[in-house]
């Protein structure tokens, strides 16, 4: 669970969240939206503790989130922002770096898994070879999924994942984090994303509200409570 308890979140002076409140249940798929600036990506930073919250409490599977417990928090916790950074020069080190470190390296993957989390992002183990800076932002982004998704993460936390995706792309994307046992918070403005989602919040006068009228996409006639099917026979979600 993710529980924002009563918070408030100042960003250089200015006041972004004031008494807000939120809840996200184990297994729950939440997207935050809003116009640019409110705040969104400021909250996923707060659940990591990127962001400190000025007043509140802030838990994540019931445990307070505070200098002494944030180095065990983030160990559960995935968090993509829009732009990701890799950490290194080439793609195979930057999906391993996590594995280097004291506390993931008994659990570096096999060769195998590594090339079928790749091929279920539709990417090719090619990539593996290539220089970071040579690689697009889509498949930046959808690096950053794969070593999340080999470090058996149940938490993400994902700013406009998708965003330099095409449609494909995006859906192999969707067909691994939005797997039963993944809890997930994101921003997104894609509407497949939005329609997938269990639930929406916004952020207006600097609360955390659930819309009376839920999203409804282009050309649709639901509420956005009704998921649509990602197919995960190909590899992913490839349509």
């Amino acid at each position: 669970m993710i529980s924002f308890e009563h918070i408030m979140l100042k960003v250089q002076e200015r006041t972004l969240f004031i008494d807000a409140s939120l809840q996200i249940r184990p297994g729950e798929k939440v997207v935050v939206r809003g116009p640019s600036g409110c705040g969104k990506s400021s909250l996923l930073k707060c659940a990591v503790g990127a962001l400190p919250a000025a007043e509140g409490i802030i838990r994540i599977d019931g445990t307070e989130l505070k200098s002494a417990t944030v180095a065990g928090i983030r160990s559960r916790i995935a968090y993509i922002g829009q732009e990701p950074v890799l950490g290194a020069d080439r793609v195979r080190d930057a999906l391993l770096l996590p594995f280097t470190f004291k506390t993931h390296r008994d659990r570096a993957p096999a060769e195998e898994r590594i090339s079928r989390t790749l091929d279920q992002l539709h990417l090719s183990s090619d990539i593996l070879d290539k220089a970071c800076k040579r690689i697009s932002g889509g498949e930046k982004q959808r690096i950053a999924v794969a070593r999340a998704l080999l470090l058996d993460k149940c938490i993400f936390l994902v700013d406009e994942v998708t965003s330099a995706l095409d449609p494909r792309s995006r859906d192999a994307v969707m067909a691994e984090l939005f797997q039963p046992e993944i809890t997930l918070l994101s921003v997104s403005h894609d509407p497949e994303w939005i329609n997938a989602c269990d639930r929406i919040v916004e952020i207006k006068n600097r609360q955390l509200q659930e819309p009376v009228a839920d999203f409804t996409p282009p050309g649709g006639t639901g509420t956005g409570n009704q998921k649509p099917e990602i197919n995960n026979a190909d590899n992913g979600g490839a349509p």
